[in-house]
């Protein structure tokens, strides 16, 4: 994608004191909720000024990319001179084309070097979709600035009265509606004395200013380009915005709290119920305030249950509660006061639902996986899973991926890869905050979301010195990126879960997350799939490469050992005692990242077969036969993501058809896709299921596994301009299981990603969907053909 860059963070124009005067017409925030926009007279400025040093710029923004700006002393610092930095206002866009606007802002450079990319306004940013969040991303528009001591407008260009040298300048660009165009004044005055140094005035169509605005440093530079230490940077202050062009929505405010993740968890001890809860925030300053308030609603009023400590690393804070009541849904909201430098409190709230455990009833969950950010803010996806109302909310991994939001990414040193990796993560909060916050959420992170392609864990090695080097870092197991990153990946993502099951860290420190949870009457066991898994380089395996001119019938005795792993002892010891302990729940199911099997045959083309998928965890084979005959025991299904294929299958060990259903749950966005064409390549089956469709039944997969596959979601090849029909075209959606505790089945639904629930249409879920599947299946006593 060259016209977005997904990257969200902490971009947010402060907006103060608003009072509007509004004509009301309806915009979709991506919600599927209509809220008012209002169309303001009166200016609104940031509020820079009285905000603490510290890297997030305010709920009202989006900062291109978050690591590389600051608050300092009141204004807006680029600490980066690369290309295309900008903030983007969430909370006002230029909608109204019949309506007069301004914008100014004070400019100065940080840094004066001898490359110069400008700096100032753009206006009219828009993606295919044409909706906020998305139009963040977007590295062009209508340009309003100062470059090489010129003002620029568009594509005009007058000489300054005078050199600037590193005076502070104040830009204002105005606009008033012709027909069918703007007319543009563009000035540039310095402060203090107030003297014009230049103006450019112009006419330019309609549709090329309205959407998003920002301040940019150095937008005539493209982002791709490496920071320049002989490069410019500069400082924005006093950003002003007026006029009954803007609309503004204060509902798209994104921070300071971001959003909540909470489980429900049946401990069968004597705490009972525990809620646990975790708050995100943006990356604060040190004189900002660090406590988090948790509050829930009884009689009509706000009752206080507990304050929480920021953790300064990955700006959360998390909240455990003991003998929670689970018989009733229970209002809540956080509370985070925001401190300011005149000494004032601004209080942010964000509200949600902790439910009732659903007791007495179906449990009813989303499974979903994988968002590349082509597809960004994913809104069919995040509307039909809210409509659906799930009882809970499963995410297997890949939140991120390395790409997100443009600008590369940082794998070291630990303080600014942290910081990157959280401006990718909160497009995952961005995106399905809104579902988040009414359900219970089980999160696990995934090779991506450590910037890894692929991870053999290794029980939390590194990874050899040479690996970020090469370039290559899935080459060998261990990990890239510092313990301390690693650490907050995991901590964004599960701190919110029950607490391991043995939380001993890794020899090296890396936390762990396995652990189990019982709610509406079933027991989830929680895996991490690639912590313990062994290393290719253990067998001289070269990903991408080994096997290739092998047949696909071939099944090659080189490529496994015994002593290889893939859950690692530790692991397999829960699962065991898990699978045999049956309090207070009648089905089971296990949350992991990806199917025990190697179920695809080419990639990343429908015509590309690739014989071994060593991520999957269909390898090693001998170490996936054990994990499957542990969790036969437990009758449970396999929930999983991480292929960008859905597909459902049965697992066999000793013989087919003989072990757990596993469904793999199709990717919100997929990114790099993967097809499962087994009859095209002539591999053999048998007992192919009654529906009769092609690429199904018992087969061997390239690793000698046995698997029955009933249904699968091949796609097709995205060629499309617009997001949302190229992730459609790429087989994305999501998974929807119910689980049938007094029928003792889990009925399991795969719907594609441009469909409406709503409809009940049976095009909506792919074919060979929805199946129901009775508990004792799991252990191979089958009904289902």
């Amino acid at each position: 994608m060259t016209d977005f860059f997904s990257r969200r963070d902490a971009l947010k124009l402060a907006v103060a004191g608003l009072a509007t005067s509004a004509i009301g017409c309806s915009v979709n925030t991506g919600n599927d909720k209509p809220v008012t926009q209002q169309l303001r007279d009166s200016s609104v400025a940031d509020t820079w000024s009285n905000s603490h040093d510290r890297v997030w710029i305010g709920g009202s923004y989006w900062a291109n990319p978050m690591e590389d700006w600051r608050i300092v002393n009141g204004g807006a610092e680029c600490l980066s001179t690369g290309g295309n930095r900008s903030i983007h206002s969430l909370t006002h866009q230029l909608t109204n084309a019949s309506g007069i606007f301004s914008l100014s802002v004070r400019l100065k450079r940080v840094k004066h070097g001898e490359q110069d990319g400008g700096a100032g306004i753009r206006i009219g940013v828009n993606s295919d979709i044409k909706e906020y969040r998305s139009n963040c991303f977007v590295q062009k528009g209508f340009d309003a600035g100062i470059i090489h001591n010129q003002l620029a407008l568009g594509a005009k260009r007058v000489e300054l009265l005078q050199s600037l040298g590193d005076a502070e300048v104040e830009l204002k660009l105005s606009g008033e509606p012709r027909i069918g165009v703007y007319a543009l004044k563009f000035e540039a005055r310095l402060v203090g004395s107030g003297k014009l140094i230049g103006q450019i005035d112009d006419l330019v169509a309609t549709d090329s200013i309205m959407g998003n605005v920002a301040v940019v440093s150095n937008f005539a530079i493209s982002s791709e380009i490496a920071a320049n230490p002989k490069g410019t940077s500069y400082r924005f202050s006093k950003w002003t915005l007026q006029g009954d062009a803007f609309n503004y929505v204060p509902e798209q405010k994104f921070g300071p709290i971001l959003w909540t993740m909470y489980t429900l968890n049946d401990t069968r001890t004597d705490e009972g119920f525990v809620l646990k809860l975790s708050v995100l925030t943006g990356p604060m300053g040190v004189n900002d305030s660090n406590e988090v308030e948790l509050q829930i609603e009884k009689s009509g009023h706000w009752k206080s249950l507990a304050n929480a400590t920021l953790d300064s690393d990955a700006w959360l804070a998390t909240f455990r509660i003991a003998h929670w009541n689970e018989k009733d849904d229970v209002n809540y909201r956080v509370v985070y006061r925001e401190q300011r430098r005149d000494g004032s409190h601004v209080p942010d709230y964000f509200s949600g639902i902790i439910k009732a455990n659903p007791e007495g009833r179906d449990l009813r969950m989303a499974a979903l996986t994988c968002q590349n950010d082509y597809a960004f803010p994913y809104a069919p996806v995040a509307n039909n899973v809210a409509k659906l109302n799930p009882d809970l909310v499963f995410f297997s991994g890949d939140q991120l991926y390395e790409n997100h939001g443009g600008f590369g990414f940082i794998r070291t040193p630990a303080e600014p890869a942290i910081l990157n990796y959280l401006r990718k993560f909160y497009q995952f909060g961005w995106a399905f905050r809104d579902v988040m916050r009414n359900a219970p959420t089980i999160c696990l992170p995934d090779d991506h979301d450590i910037l890894q392609g692929n991870l053999w864990g290794e029980g939390g090695a590194a990874a050899p010195t040479d690996a970020p080097i090469a370039g290559n870092v899935d080459a060998w197991g261990g990990y890239v990126t510092p313990v301390r990153v690693v650490n907050v990946v995991h901590k964004t993502n599960t701190a919110h879960h029950p607490e391991p099951y043995d939380a001993t860290p890794t020899p090296r420190g890396i936390s762990v997350y396995y652990t189990d949870l019982v709610y509406g009457n079933v027991g989830f066991a929680i895996l991490a799939d690639r912590q313990w898994k062994s290393g290719p380089e253990r067998l001289n395996i070269q990903v991408g490469v080994t096997g290739e001119g092998e047949a696909p019938t071939y099944i090659n005795p080189q490529f496994d050992r015994a002593d290889l792993h893939l859950l690692g002892t530790k692991q397999e010891e829960f699962l065991a005692q898990w699978a045999n302990d049956w309090r207070s729940h009648s089905l089971k199911a296990v949350l992991s990242q990806t199917v025990f099997a190697g179920i695809s045959t080419h990639q990343p083309l429908p015509t590309k077969y690739l014989k071994y998928d060593f991520d999957s965890s269909g390898w090693p084979a001998s170490a996936r036969n054990r994990a499957i005959e542990i969790m036969r025991i437990s009758k449970a299904l396999h929930i999983c993501g991480d292929t960008h294929l859905g597909s459902l299958c049965q697992y066999g060990v000793n013989a087919q058809r003989d072990s757990n259903w596993a469904f793999c749950t199709p990717a919100i966005a997929a990114g790099w896709p993967r097809w499962w064409r087994p009859d095209d390549i002539k591999i053999p089956f048998a007992h192919r299921p009654a529906h009769g469709h092609s690429q199904t039944g018992e087969y061997l997969d390239s690793f000698g596994n046995k698997i029955y596959v009933y249904a699968v979601g091949n796609p097709e090849v995205g060629k499309s301009n617009n997001r949302y029909i190229q992730a459609h075209e790429k087989g994305s959606g999501f998974g929807f299981i119910v689980f049938d505790t007094a029928a003792k089945t889990y009925t399991t639904q795969s719907f594609k990603f441009l469909v409406d629930v709503a409809s009940n249409s049976p095009e909506n879920q792919f074919l060979g969907w929805p199946v129901t599947i009775h508990q004792d299946e799991n252990i191979g006593v089958n009904s289902l053909s």
